[in-house]
């Protein structure tokens, strides 16, 4: 590999022309700038200048040198800059949340990228479990669960909490256990979890979820209400999720005599300094919720 001192010494020399000025230029001696030029030719094997008198000209290698060498150069000299350049809003952020608290925050964290372009919003919709293992392996920059994390490596701050809501469809006013029963259970990836919140707190029959007919199943957190707005069910939901969904006037949601709500967790690898553009995005998230 070239010395970059002597690339230097060779570039300061074609920009100034003189060995003398070079040498005051550099606090070096005439010689020593010679040196350095004499180097670079033996490990190139190759003739890099053609002296003339006190003047000298680049031959055709020391002009491809000078050339590539100059720019690497100014490359280096930024590789410092590029390093510790921590901006604010600038770069990609990834992020993963449970479906019902993504369908509120994504499309505020897309107007803070669109109020600033360079700062790019990876968002995930997953499962507690899968968050809190992506945020261990460093798959994932901030991860907002409705669980308290158990892995050590996971640190995590109470930001909010969202209700439990029972969300059945439109025509039924006051949700007894025999109509509930009637009704059967639109089911989804955290239905059974859900459901033994709420409805264990509310109604003295409730064992499990399995005691309702299973009308129908989603993992796709827009799509769990729809089979609820046609009729065909009720399910349990946090509040973000029910307020998303867009034909509101076809399903009622309950707020029943004992609310339920789970508390939601900001989270992200312990012993870590995270970057400014996480920071940013961390902030953002904290007014939202």
């Amino acid at each position: 590999m070239l010395n970059t001192t002597w690339l230097r010494t060779f570039c300061t020399l074609v920009e100034i022309g003189h060995f003398t000025r070079t040498a005051e230029t550099l606090h070096m001696t005439q010689s020593g700038v010679s040196q350095h030029v004499q180097k670079l030719e033996a490990q190139l094997g190759r003739t890099l200048l053609t002296r003339e008198k006190k003047q000298f000209r680049l031959t055709e290698a020391g002009q491809r040198l000078y050339d590539e060498a100059n720019r690497l150069l100014a490359e280096f000299s930024n590789l410092a800059n590029i390093v510790t350049s921590d901006p604010a809003f600038e770069g990609l952020v990834k992020i993963m949340s449970p479906g019902s608290v993504g369908l509120k925050l994504y499309p505020y964290l897309l107007s803070l990228q669109k109020e600033h372009p360079k700062l790019v919003m990876n968002y995930r919709f997953a499962p507690n479990a899968d968050i809190e293992s992506a945020i261990v392996e460093s798959s994932v920059d901030i991860g907002i669960m409705s669980s308290k994390p158990s892995l050590p490596d996971v640190n995590c701050e109470a930001i909010g909490s969202e209700s439990l809501l029972l969300v059945t469809p439109a025509h039924v006013e006051t949700p007894s256990w025999d109509s509930l029963k009637t009704l059967g259970f639109i089911d989804h990836p955290d239905g059974s979890h859900h459901a033994d919140l709420l409805l264990s707190s509310n109604y003295p029959e409730f064992q499990h979820s399995n005691l309702f007919i299973q009308r129908g199943f989603s993992n796709q957190i827009s799509l769990i209400l729809t089979p609820v707005s046609m009729g065909l069910g009720f399910t349990i939901l946090p509040a973000y999720a029910v307020d998303a969904f867009p034909k509101s006037d076809k399903i009622k949601s309950h707020h029943l005599n004992h609310p339920v709500s789970e508390t939601l967790y900001l989270c992200t690898r312990r012993n870590t300094q995270p970057p400014n553009r996480i920071k940013t995005v961390i902030a953002d998230i904290k007014q939202r919720i």
